[in-house]
């Protein structure tokens, strides 16, 4: 079996949700979609899962916190270059979502932070080729 990656996401409202993930460029597989969760995928073997909160509460006994209040995950995109950090950031910012801090340029990771609408929180990055320096 190929290894795959199924982040399970709590939203309030499902079609919301999913359209905000589709303007970030993941795409909806409609094999594993229902009106109550949606499977959107990112990459081959990554799909985040956007469930309501019922359903969400079916796969755990513990409390389903408010993530603009609390924290209980930071998720981390890893991207190739810092002009696709800032396209996702921007595409998360027109859907709706809010920007959590400036952008970060620390010379060898480019970084930026963003929450969804159900406040889930994102941090796109890129590393930056070893511009020819020894370590």
């Amino acid at each position: 079996m190929t290894r795959t990656i199924f982040v399970n996401l709590p939203v309030a409202d499902v079609a919301r949700a999913a359209a905000f993930y589709a303007a970030l460029g993941f795409e909806r597989n409609a094999e594993f979609s229902t009106a109550r969760g949606a499977a959107m995928q990112w990459a081959a073997g990554i799909t985040v899962m956007l469930l309501d909160h019922e359903l969400f509460a079916t796969l755990t006994p513990k409390r389903i916190i408010d993530p603009f209040t609390e924290t209980g995950a930071l998720l981390a995109l890893g991207l190739g270059h810092r002009d696709e950090v800032d396209a996702i950031t921007q595409a998360a910012l027109a859907a709706g979502g809010r920007e959590l801090h400036e952008p970060e340029d620390l010379g060898f990771m480019y970084s930026r932070a963003f929450e969804d609408r159900d406040g889930h929180g994102w941090g796109p990055f890129a590393t930056m080729p070893d511009n020819g320096a020894d370590a």
